[in-house]
């Protein structure tokens, strides 16, 4: 059996299909101990994360492994004086000493604080203000111990900080710190224990509009992604997923690490600088990646290659993640695999809320169904539910069941949360709708929501017709002020290889969408840019797109 069945009671129909899952979560569970190393005792020489450099190394580490170098890396942390709530952000990119970090910090009852690599020095003084980050671990590469020392020198609050893969005057060397330590590290007792109710992760959302929030999520938060990885990922015991995804970011904990090793299945990371479809294509059967998750915009690029060059073979389920799905890259990929992409749906703030779940038929385009998880509705402006067909915003119910997933606050911002969380309703600032069948579809968020003529438009509906034109790499469709009509449509586009902008391709695409949908949605403005603008974590921001009209 596998462990993950300790902790859930699931109710499956005749077809397979997840209809109900309740938890049973030990007062004092404690990932590290309770996950990490009870795999480690079950199965000791189990591979448990498997790591390839850009450059081609390839390491592997078994249950037994993970569970001595936390060990080790929890003493090194206890050495230097690191203790339970204390604040530790982790900038180490899809170096394996993340895994080494994040499940020693657990142990320990140290507060995890994520981060990317893509930080400057304001970014870094700002989270550190706002956390009150007492410690850090980096990777040297793109300058971050340079803005980060930067930052310091505004800062004093910093009392230690390491660094891998290569000595720096002032840091500690963590390779070297480790290896002197011991593999044996106790659970902690009396007051230094741990609780599923302790806070034991923060993640700065990735501030599409303002400055970033930190959710907060307690011990009991890696129980949540079970249904992640067992009812969406289909994650097989014996196989290896792989989730594209830097450590910096909520979704690497998705598909990295909780619900994975809950259900005992060996992690893929491939620790690239910047993704290359081709390289990541090759992966597959080099390594016999079984289970695979990205976000849309990697299988656009997959799409664009010929992937009957590629060996896939070894594939046997794909999931995607991070914005919505254009029916378009569905169509595509299952037509060169024969696999469908099974859309899943979820925030930082969440755990995986909307998706096309194990055994569903997945309808292109669509998020899927909700979450049995979670008390998931659609509500209007009233905060009533909405009926089939109609556009409102995705919520989560909490008067009823408060599982494990969803996060506790805000950290030290008690307005931003009663904001979006009062009367027992969280809500998520998505907008979709519901069909006949149960299926939910992705409109955009509340502030993209374009108004022409009266009519109530959805920036995503547009983008995936614009996204059937083979010149169109990515795009983003965007609202701009109009005197008649209020607002008008604009689509700004990153085109295709082999194709350059023109007046002929502008009209060539807008006559392609007047054919495709309501000839009121058509983008009367085509702008042709070679990016768009992003986060850090690479959602696009409409808003900054906004902000120029």
């Amino acid at each position: 059996m596998r462990l993950y069945k300790k902790y859930v009671n699931e109710i499956i129909d005749e077809n397979g299909i997840l209809t109900d899952i309740s938890y049973n979560v030990p007062k004092d569970f404690n990932f590290g101990f309770d996950v990490v190393d009870e795999l480690a005792k079950k199965s000791p020489d189990k591979k448990a994360l498997l790591w390839v450099s850009e450059q081609g190394e390839a390491r592997e580490f078994s249950f037994r492994q993970i569970k001595e170098y936390s060990n080790k890396t929890a003493n090194y942390f206890v050495s230097r004086g690191i203790k339970k709530g204390d604040k530790v952000m982790l900038v180490l990119k899809r170096r394996y000493e993340f895994w080494f970090s994040v499940i020693a910090l657990h142990k320990i009852g140290a507060i995890v604080i994520p981060a990317t690599h893509q930080l400057k020095k304001k970014d870094y003084l700002y989270r550190f203000n706002k956390a009150d980050v007492s410690a850090i671990v980096c990777t040297p590469d793109d300058g971050v111990c340079e803005e980060i020392e930067q930052a310091m020198t505004e800062y004093d609050g910093i009392r230690t900080k390491a660094v891998i893969k290569i000595k720096r005057e002032g840091w500690d060397f963590f390779d070297e710190e480790i290896i002197a330590q011991s593999i044996e590290f106790e659970r902690p007792k009396g007051e230094l224990a741990t609780k599923a109710d302790d806070v034991m992760l923060m993640y700065f959302t990735s501030g599409t509009t303002g400055y970033p929030k930190i959710a907060v999520h307690k011990f009991d938060y890696p129980i949540g992604h079970i249904t992640s990885a067992v009812w969406w990922h289909n994650v097989d015991p014996d196989g290896i997923h792989c989730t594209i995804a830097d450590t910096g970011w909520a979704k690497a904990v998705w598909g990295k690490l909780y619900g994975q090793w809950l259900a005992e299945t060996c992690i893929f990371a491939y620790d690239y600088d910047k993704f290359d479809a081709q390289e990541m294509l090759c992966m597959f059967k080099k390594f016999n990646i079984t289970t695979f998750c990205a976000p849309p915009t990697m299988y656009r690029f997959f799409i664009k290659e010929d992937l009957k060059k590629f060996d896939l073979s070894s594939l046997k389920y794909a999931t995607i993640a991070g914005e919505a799905l254009n029916p378009e890259v569905f169509k595509q990929f299952k037509s060169a695999t024969g696999l469908q992409l099974m859309e899943g749906y979820g925030q930082t703030e969440l755990t995986l809320a909307v998706a096309n779940f194990l055994n569903m038929t997945p309808k292109p385009g669509s998020m899927g169904k909700p979450n049995p998880q979670y008390d998931v509705d659609i509500i209007d402006e009233n905060g009533n539910s909405v009926d089939a067909g109609v556009v409102g915003e995705i919520v989560i119910r909490t008067d009823k069941k408060l599982p494990p997933g969803l996060f506790a606050e805000y950290y030290d911002d008690e307005d931003k949360t009663e904001e979006i969380w009062n009367d027992h309703v969280y809500h998520t600032g998505d907008t979709a709708w519901k069909d006949e069948d149960g299926y939910y579809w992705y409109v955009g968020r509340t502030d993209d929501m374009i108004k022409s003529s009266g009519y109530r438009i959805g920036p995503f509906e547009i983008e995936s017709v614009l996204m059937e034109h083979p010149a169109v790499m990515e795009c983003a469709v965007t609202g701009v002020p109009d005197p008649i009509r209020g607002q008008i449509i604009k689509a700004t586009i990153v085109l295709s290889k082999n194709y350059q902008p023109s007046d002929e391709l502008k009209k060539e695409i807008q006559n392609f969408v007047k054919a495709q949908t309501a000839p009121y949605k058509y983008p009367r403005i085509v702008d042709f840019v070679t990016e768009l603008p992003k986060t850090i974590s690479g959602k696009i921001r409409r808003t900054e797109i906004r902000e120029k009209h």
